[in-house]
């Protein structure tokens, strides 16, 4: 398999993990295990494939190549694990009644 679909791959799975962990540790700030796996998978492209394309410094932590899964996989599991938590501070929270 070509190691630029593996890579990818490994960066959709790592956010989504990501998403669903940060999730269960952070109660108070989880959207719900659909919407953090999505925002995690989102995350973890953005994280693990687009990030080090803008910032060339982490394509460098990486491993600037499709061969270092495990830092693709780290990078895309932070960044998967941020976006929830930033799209939850930016929701307006729920009105008690």
């Amino acid at each position: 398999m070509d190691p630029q679909i593996i890579s990818w791959i490994v960066s959709l799975i790592a956010g989504g993990a990501g998403g669903n962990i940060v999730g269960a540790l952070l109660k108070n700030r989880n959207l719900s295990p659909m919407l953090n796996t999505v925002l995690g998978i989102a995350g973890g492209g953005l994280g693990g494939k687009v990030l080090p394309m803008l910032v060339p410094a982490l394509g460098g932590l990486i491993g600037g190549g499709d061969a270092n899964y495990a830092g693709t996989g780290v990078l895309s599991a932070i960044v998967g694990a941020l976006l929830p938590v930033i799209v939850s501070f930016l929701k307006k929270p729920a009105v008690a009644t």
